[in-house]
């Protein structure tokens, strides 16, 4: 199929290699013109614009966006308007509010365009090699960009989670979990680091990944940070794109009580006034898995 990704970074791009790797086309955009440059090697169709993008597809069409979350989500989807026709797909992969997703749902509906919330998964390699997808949206549309969808995904990685919101919701959900997890790991590390014994932190963690009730993803990224890095040397601060707070309003406001992952939260904050050791292995798994910052310490 023939399909249109506007954000070509870590995950735009890389579904965009898989895809062309597994026989699509794909026309794309990004205001990064050594993005461009790079994934044009490799086989992608560049576009000047979002409107060049759009012509070069014909409708029916489906455009992915892999742009982060707030103004710029909000100013693409405006200018997006002006370039789409009945019946065409757009689907936001990023982690957009739910609720905003709902409007954009309603927005994009009057116009008779279909639009969809989709929760990417899998980080980098998952982008790369095969993701995890939960997509809001109507049957209608699900229906038709599902061959994409499946192509990109792990054996059983995708499925239609609900109507308007409901991908963006269950993904948000997971990133909530996935910080109490990260928590967890990242206390026990320092409970390890401040042990008496001499221990080999990165073949322990090997150790564990291999047939332990701990055994994870997150437990082999942190084996494989330890390899790269030394704790000591990082500085604690772990970065955030702020979508878990919403999940901790949420909470208050269904009253639900959730003190993992709300400690968890209220744990970044920790980590920018204190030096720490689980805010240092939280930062190192996040790393592994998103691409996220990691700062050395003394470094701007």
């Amino acid at each position: 199929m023939k399909f249109g990704v506007i954000g070509l970074g870590r995950i735009g791009g890389g579904l965009s290699l898989q895809a062309m790797e597994k026989g699509h086309q794909v026309v794309g955009y990004s205001l990064s013109g050594e993005e461009l440059k790079n994934l044009k090697s490799k086989g992608l169709e560049p576009s000047d614009s979002v409107g060049d993008l759009a012509k070069k597809l014909k409708s029916p069409r489906i455009v992915f966006l892999y742009i982060p979350h707030g103004k710029p989500m909000d100013e693409v989807c405006m200018e997006i308007k002006q370039h789409l026709e009945k019946d065409d797909i757009l689907i936001d992969g990023g982690n957009s509010h739910w609720k905003k997703s709902i409007s954009r749902h309603e927005e994009f509906k009057e116009l008779g365009i279909h639009f969809m919330d989709c929760g990417t998964s899998g980080g980098v390699e998952g982008a790369r090699d095969g993701a995890c997808f939960m997509v809001g949206g109507d049957t209608e549309a699900y229906s038709i960009a599902e061959p994409i969808f499946r192509d990109l995904a792990v054996p059983e990685g995708c499925m239609h989670v609900g109507p308007a919101g409901a991908g963006h919701f269950t993904k948000l959900i997971h990133n909530a979990i996935e910080f109490g997890m990260l928590q967890a790991i990242g206390e026990g590390m320092a409970m390890l680091q401040a042990s008496d014994y001499k221990l080999d932190l990165p073949r322990l963690i090997h150790n564990w990944s291999n047939g332990s009730v701990i055994r994870s993803w997150l437990i082999e990224l942190m084996g494989r940070g330890l390899r790269e890095n030394k704790l000591e040397a990082l500085s604690d601060y772990v970065e955030d794109t702020r979508e878990v707070r919403w999940a901790v309003e949420y909470a208050l406001e269904k009253e639900v009580s959730i003190p993992v992952i709300c400690q968890s939260e209220l744990a970044l904050y920790s980590s920018r006034t204190s030096e720490n050791i689980s805010a240092k292995a939280v930062a190192v798994m996040r790393n592994q898995f998103g691409g996220h910052p990691l700062h050395k310490k003394g470094a701007s």
